[in-house]
């Protein structure tokens, strides 16, 4: 019997009757036990051959070894140890990755529904720009630092919280200049006093028109009479004083009650006056002024 029969013989007989030491299928012949063996004991010492590279003379066996390969259990392992591959591997799992780690219960796993929101609408909003090149990606970088600078301008844009900031002793503070001279002013809840460098207001402000600079900021929060001011002021005339004790004294208000701003914003008490003495100019008499033209 030749390689190819006896392995063919083989198959036929795995399929027709797995079992037992004979079989009979119809007109099949019957296969006995010597012949199961012999067509097993060729097949291994062709397989064997075939794989180490070595003539089949040296695996030869007898017939009458081969029958120690008679059990249906015995033969089905050795009639397939040649289909299966093993090779020398590590199966282990790394420590750190056969270890699981559950997440928190508390720890959120989602995407915000916001953040959703805005990725779809910045999508829909650049889905015509964006193709894949570089352009368009410089395009969109662009895009999007123009909404981020738009975004800031709004945040800035609105007005910030105003507190009410007053010292342990219940006053508050405030420091203003003009022109040339600098004031710092206290003010707390009495009766309507003003002390200007430790003298009476009226005193200290000889003329009515720089009383009257002063007393503005208490007009226009309708606050006449109910704080008592004391003003220590440095440096410039009167005109210059008094503009000054009216800045640090809105300011003062301002910290003592936030509500105080929009009145006194409106008629300009808040503003610093920006207005001062012109410096005289090489060839000028003064800042502007030229002097006499002669003829002769």
């Amino acid at each position: 019997m030749t390689m190819a029969a006896s392995r063919g013989s083989l198959l036929a007989l795995r399929r027709v009757f797995p079992k037992g030491p004979g079989c009979v299928f119809g007109s099949v012949s019957i296969f006995s036990e010597e012949v199961c063996c012999r067509a097993g004991t060729a097949s291994l010492v062709h397989t064997t051959s075939r794989q180490l590279h070595t003539p089949s003379l040296l695996f030869a066996t007898t017939f009458d070894s081969c029958r120690y390969f008679s059990s249906a259990s015995e033969r089905k392992s050795v009639l397939r140890i040649h289909a299966v591959s093993l090779y020398q591997a590590d199966y282990n799992d790394e420590e750190d990755d056969a270890q699981w780690k559950d997440e928190p219960e508390g720890k959120q796993t989602y995407l915000d529904p916001m953040d959703r929101r805005k990725a779809e609408e910045e999508e829909e909003a650049t889905w015509w720009l964006y193709d894949g090149t570089q352009e368009s990606r410089d395009a969109l970088e662009a895009m999007r630092a123009k909404e981020a600078q738009k975004k800031r301008w709004i945040k800035n844009a609105r007005p910030p919280v105003r507190v009410s900031e007053i010292d342990e002793r219940g006053r508050a503070y405030g420091r203003g200049s003009r022109k040339t001279a600098e004031a710092r002013v206290w003010i707390q809840p009495g009766e309507g006093e003003i002390v200007v460098n430790r003298k009476d207001f009226v005193t200290y402000f000889p003329r009515e028109s720089d009383r009257d600079h002063v007393l503005g900021p208490f007009v226009a929060s309708q606050t006449c009479g109910k704080f008592d001011v004391t003003a220590i002021v440095r440096g410039g005339g009167l005109t210059g004083q008094a503009g000054a004790i009216r800045l640090g004294l809105a300011r003062a208000l301002e910290k003592y009650n936030p509500d105080y701003r929009p009145p006194m914003k409106r008629q300009g008490f808040m503003t610093r006056d920006p207005r001062k003495v012109e410096r005289k100019k090489v060839g000028r008499v003064k800042a502007r002024k030229s002097p006499q033209w002669v003829r002769r």
